[in-house]
């Protein structure tokens, strides 16, 4: 099985079990060869199995693979030794095991059973529903702009029941008393918004990917009805090539209005989207509370300024002098102009990530990205997220100090000085120049 996996899938399994996951794929081979003949645990053996199953999911898993998990044969593993995800993952089946009958003993004193042939598969599932595996690896990115206060539908796979082309899944979640409350008690906290409420059910669809926080990423020919309703969802980007296929924006969907605000009454949701062979999509639903510009600029305040001799230090290091280089660099200017409102700077902010001095206006960058999220730096280009913004305490200095220009010019001590237009020598030297052509 090992032997079959792509780099990605070696790097996958070697963080799953805490091992080391650079070098070249014959060194994540050799790595993940040596794991299984130091002996795994039972769920690093069902991540094998899972990922293997995402590699190969039409083939059937034969009898000469199953000695490579080096599972003893009549040998059932100890429960305390298995850790708490390997638990919920016995108790929850993948995709591929849900076709499994039920065992007498409890799920967490069992080896992982080989999948069905596809005959008895397709019988099984004609006995019982089938059932939607919770994956507790699978997170979701945090998104700046929402709280979240409840998780109402965990990340779960969306499964594919059949060979067919389109799929059709079935969710169900319950308010309790106090999120109706909750919910209820938000609406009309924003004037002029296209929500009604600020506390929202939040909808998410993401890839079945374990190795980081996942993005939304919505499945091809998405459909989506809430308690019989379709749900509005964002309208296709343009194509950035051609030939390319049409993508939707990558943000959660609000369900609200959709939703049933009872605590007696329970949501349902069914989605139809396009089977893609090998990849595996998860959906999730959270009690979010949506949050303003002006929220998280006071947040980005309340963090603190950084110290003037971070940008002072930074300064110095552009500008020492490279013996390597026949070109020294003895001063650098910055502007004191916001890129993207053209006016002057008035929070100056960057990311820790960007190399650059130049900062942007945090409020601007904040309201620009509550309409049209992208995170995105307005001077490298480079990602600027939320939670790296950091507000300049040297261009803060800067600003208070120096109000009448534009522009100032850093030298190599870290010291700096105002950049004045000279209007004054150009309006003298014009009336000489005039007269000198009239003669």
């Amino acid at each position: 099985m090992v032997l079959s996996f792509r780099v990605s899938e070696l790097q996958v399994l070697l963080g799953f079990a805490g091992r080391n996951k650079s070098g070249r794929k014959h060194e994540l081979l050799a790595k993940a060869l040596q794991l299984l003949r130091s002996g795994c645990s039972p769920a690093v053996q069902m991540k094998i199995k899972e990922l293997y199953r995402r590699r190969f999911p039409r083939k059937a898993l034969a009898p000469s693979d199953l000695p490579g998990l080096q599972i003893p044969p009549g040998q059932l593993p100890a429960a305390p030794a298995l850790p708490p995800n390997a638990a919920t993952a016995a108790a929850c089946p993948l995709p591929y095991e849900r076709g499994a009958a039920a065992a007498p003993l409890p799920p967490a004193l069992l080896p992982p059973l080989p999948p069905l042939g596809p005959k008895r598969e397709a019988d099984a599932q004609h006995l019982a529903p089938p059932a939607h595996p919770v994956h507790p690896d699978v997170t979701m990115r945090r998104l700046p702009f929402y709280d979240v206060y409840d998780e109402l539908i965990k990340p779960t796979t969306l499964a594919s029941t059949s060979s067919q082309r389109f799929e059709e899944a079935h969710f169900t979640f319950a308010l309790t008393p106090q999120q109706v409350q909750q919910i209820l008690s938000s609406r009309d906290l924003l004037p002029g918004a296209k929500c009604d409420y600020t506390v929202q059910v939040q909808l998410r669809f993401c890839l079945c990917e374990t190795s980081c926080p996942q993005e939304d990423y919505f499945p091809p020919n998405l459909f989506v009805k809430v308690n019989g309703k379709l749900c509005p969802l964002p309208g296709y980007l343009p194509p950035t090539k051609n030939g390319a296929e049409p993508k939707r924006p990558s943000r959660p969907v609000n369900i609200t209005p959709l939703a049933r605000l009872s605590a007696t009454v329970p949501n349902t949701i069914v989605v139809n989207w396009s089977a893609e062979f090998g990849r595996h999509y998860s959906l999730s639903v959270y009690l979010v509370k949506q949050l303003t510009s002006v929220t998280l600029l006071q947040k980005l305040r309340a963090k603190g300024i950084r110290n003037p001799d971070h940008s002072r230090a930074l300064i110095k290091e552009k500008l020492t002098a490279d013996p390597d280089s026949e070109i020294a660099t003895t001063s650098l200017r910055v502007s004191l102009m916001c890129p993207l409102g053209k006016m002057r700077l008035v929070v100056p902010c960057r990311a820790t990530t960007c190399t650059h001095l130049q900062c942007f206006d945090a409020a601007l960058y904040l309201q620009m990205n509550e309409k049209k999220p992208t995170w995105t730096c307005p001077v490298c280009d480079k990602k600027a997220p939320y939670d790296n913004l950091i507000i300049d305490g040297l261009f803060m200095e800067i600003l208070n100090s120096c109000t009448d220009c534009d522009e100032i010019q850093f030298m190599e001590d870290g010291s700096w000085c105002p950049m004045r237009p000279r209007k004054e020598s150009q309006e003298l030297c014009q009336p000489a120049a005039f007269s000198g052509i009239e003669g």
